[in-house]
């Protein structure tokens, strides 16, 4: 780490703001290690993705919080265009409203976490040491203090949970108090987050895609107009026209051709530049609508099981860890821990062992 100090004060780093920084650091962080070492066993199914993030709970959130916001989120709105319930769907997404901050176990010091990552992480010690320098240059510039710089496990920092280098591009001191503090000043982290979207070519008063229906016949790839779409016969899924027959739009299937079809436009892959996988800005996009007011799909996911919600998903965690079967938090999503204890829960029942978060399971579970 004393090449790295030399590094820092070669990139204006003082040697003061840099000392002050890694006071008390003496060692990496392991946490952070197994968190960048870690591979899940499966990758999620389609519809445990958005069960887990467009759900009841999230939406009524959104509303109570677009409720209390509105005018900052009109600010926002008239400086740079961008669908305030865009900005809400990634609060949610991203930190939970907020409510990831208060979680110690997974909120770091970002400078540790960086510098583990920068010196005993040899996949990410290029990322590492990129971000390690910017979050010194965050906190030369006033907007934080070290004692309140943090983030998870890779640096991701705020309500918005924005990496140092995309702080430093897309920041925006919303509030007016002379600081870009994206970790106590909800109106700073989601006037950040349509700064980044503006800034990658936010289209105002467009919407991010339609759910469609499709012929059933082979449907060319890439980007078509809209009336070219209908002309192969696909058609929105509500019924409804499309607004605007000249926008270009590609189609998407993210559950395969049994599952919704979207028609995505230039604003779907604007959400991209925030996170790039198709789900992350499809979940942004349907959550954003039902913070709205527009109802859920028309053509739900397929899922082997009669869904619950986020509540009684909670209620499913809290029986499991009552028998002995969960160890993980009561959070009302239905990750691989949770599945994993259905599993031995199932196995102890004597049923088919299938490891979904259903109404069946939780029947099961009420019953015993």
């Amino acid at each position: 780490m004393k090449d790295f100090r030399k590094t820092a004060l070669k990139n204006g780093i003082s040697g003061e703001v840099y000392d002050r920084a890694f006071k008390g650091i003496t060692s990496p962080d392991q946490w952070v290690l197994d968190k960048a070492s870690y591979q899940p066993e499966f990758k999620a199914p389609v519809w445990q993705y958005f069960d887990n993030r467009v759900q009841k709970r999230a939406v009524e959130r959104g509303k109570k919080e677009k409720e209390k916001l509105q005018p900052w989120l009109d600010k926002i709105e008239q400086r740079f265009g961008v669908n305030p319930n865009i900005l809400l769907a990634i609060w949610s997404v991203e930190s939970s409203y907020g409510g990831i901050l208060d979680n110690q176990n997974v909120m770091r010091s970002v400078i540790r976490s960086l510098a583990t990552l920068a010196y005993a992480d040899p996949q990410r010690k290029k990322f590492g040491r990129q971000q390690l320098l910017s979050a010194l240059k965050i906190l030369q510039s006033g907007d934080i203090d070290e004692s309140h710089l943090t983030g998870s496990w890779a640096g991701a920092m705020g309500h918005t949970q924005f990496i140092p280098t995309s702080y430093q591009a897309y920041a925006v001191d919303m509030d007016g108090d002379g600081k870009r503090d994206i970790w106590n000043s909800i109106p700073d982290a989601l006037g950040t987050a349509a700064s980044l979207l503006s800034n990658n070519g936010w289209r105002k008063g467009e919407t991010w895609g339609y759910e469609v229906t499709i012929p059933d016949r082979k449907l060319p790839a890439g980007k078509l107009t809209i009336g070219e779409w209908e002309k192969l016969g696909v058609k929105r899924a509500n019924g409804e026209p499309f607004p605007r027959k000249s926008d270009k739009a590609e189609l998407k299937l993210p559950d395969g051709r049994g599952g919704p079809a979207f028609l995505m436009l230039k604003n779907f892959f604007v959400i991209k530049r925030y996170n790039n996988s198709d789900r992350y800005a499809t979940a942004i996009g349907l959550l954003a609508d039902q913070i709205g007011g527009a109802p859920g799909l028309v053509h739900d996911w397929k899922r082997p099981f009669t869904r619950i919600d986020s509540a009684q998903v909670e209620e499913l965690q809290k029986l499991l860890k009552d028998k002995g079967f969960y160890k993980g938090e009561i959070d009302g999503k239905a990750g691989s821990g949770t599945r994993k204890a259905i599993e031995a829960f199932e196995k102890s029942a004597g049923v088919d062992v299938q490891g979904y978060p259903s109404l069946e399971v939780l029947e099961l579970l009420q019953s015993q």
